[in-house]
């Protein structure tokens, strides 16, 4: 039996149920973003923008989600976790209708903010639920919930490409999309824990700065996702361009980067709860650093994919643990997930771009170079995810859970 801070009791089946809650809402989550993502070509052509137009336009969910991220706290707080997660996830399933009905450059801009801005709150929400349910059942879920995320993604992107091969209006196609998604999310959350603050507990500021310790673990979590989001986006053209491969083999790069980070994200837990945090930053990142020395110095196709696929798995944990180490490393964890969220969106969103200057500027090797380093960061900064190691001790702002918890314990 554990508690929230109103003193409200949760038993261990209410919490395993809640597990499963929580992992579909992870799902439909990813799901809107592999819906969206496969029906851009048809969202650009319907808005009428150029290459250049869209670049920007693909800012502003970013710039949405960083500006609303901090304000997810404040409505947890006021409405309770669960009705909180239950509008903000509506909000995103919903939005998912607005990119594609939009005309001109300025109207797709102005739903992508909205877009991302719902996206932002509810992966602070739905991470915050994560964490304490991971704190009650005293072993690491964060991982796996990252892989529902990335099987969500995948799930969404094949009904895309489906909808897309058989010439199906994105408008048509994203309003069935968003209505399911959205039906299903009510029906997830209905399990979700209900936390709510106690009666004397001060509501958390509409918005804020991120505190200092959601800084420093963000800049690991901004390490992995910058090698994320470059091997996402450029592992089919270095492949095509360095490597002069086939166009179909420098394609299923980038299938087969994303199958294996949710691969690795799925059975990742265990290895969390066996070594730590901190160990498996830090063997995962020696692991990605390999990797990108293979990328760089591969001789031909075949090393090169094996460096994209060790830096896959090298990496696919990390950021799971960020947000855990986050929710732990002080008194206000919606706060720090906002704050380690948002600086990984933004390296997100640099990554691809800052590749592509590099590469313009010197070569595609180099661009790799830097992610190469970077990786390096997770073994230099995997120290600083302490916070997120429940085999370490007690953690902060949930009930105390054991390093190692009893078999029976586990669902």
């Amino acid at each position: 039996m554990t508690t929230d801070s109103s003193g409200t009791a949760f038993g261990a089946e209410e919490v395993r149920r809640a597990r499963y809650a929580v992992a579909a809402v992870f799902t439909v989550h990813g799901a809107v973003t592999g819906s969206f993502a496969t029906r851009m070509p048809w969202i650009q052509d319907h808005a009428g923008v150029s290459a250049g137009q869209l670049g920007l336009a693909l800012a502003f969910p970013a710039i949405g989600a960083s500006l609303a991220m901090p304000l997810a706290g404040a409505v947890s707080h006021r409405f309770g976790a669960r009705t909180a997660l239950r509008g903000l996830l509506a909000m995103w399933t919903l939005a998912l209708v607005l990119p594609a009905l939009a005309p001109n450059l300025l109207t797709l801009c102005a739903a992508l903010f909205v877009y991302g801005a719902s996206a932002g709150m509810s992966d602070v929400a739905m991470n915050a639920l994560g964490v304490e349910v991971e704190n009650r059942l005293g072993r690491s879920i964060m991982s796996g919930l990252h892989g529902m995320w990335s099987v969500g993604a995948l799930v969404g992107s094949a009904a895309g490409t489906v909808a897309a091969h058989l010439g199906t209006d994105a408008r048509l196609h994203h309003v069935v999309a968003s209505l399911v998604l959205t039906a299903l999310g009510l029906v997830a959350c209905r399990n979700v824990l209900d936390l709510r603050g106690g009666p004397d507990e001060a509501p958390p500021p509409r918005f804020s700065l991120p505190p200092k310790s959601a800084l420093i673990i963000g800049a690991v979590g901004f390490c992995a996702v910058f090698a994320e989001g470059a091997s996402m986006d450029w592992s089919a053209v270095y492949l095509r361009d360095v490597m002069d491969t086939s166009a179909g083999l420098a394609a299923a790069s980038t299938t087969a980067f994303a199958l294996t980070m949710a691969m690795v994200r799925m059975v990742g837990d265990r290895v969390v709860d066996r070594f730590g945090a901190v160990r498996t930053v830090r063997a995962g990142g020696a692991l990605a650093t390999c990797g990108g020395l293979l990328i760089v110095l591969a001789p031909d196709a075949v090393p090169a994919l094996c460096g994209f696929g060790m830096l896959g798995l090298g990496v696919a944990v990390v950021v799971p643990l960020t947000f855990a180490a986050a929710a732990r490393s002080g008194p206000k964890p919606s706060q720090a997930i906002a704050g380690v969220a948002t600086i990984t969106y933004t390296s997100s969103l640099i990554a691809p771009s800052a590749i592509g200057s590099l590469a313009e500027a010197t070569s595609l090797v180099v661009s790799f170079g830097l992610v190469t380093v970077l990786a390096f960061g997770l073994v230099l900064g995997a120290g600083m995810l302490r916070a997120g190691d429940r085999r370490s001790g007690p953690v902060t702002g949930g009930s105390p859970t054991p390093a190692r918890p009893p078999a029976d314990r586990c669902p």
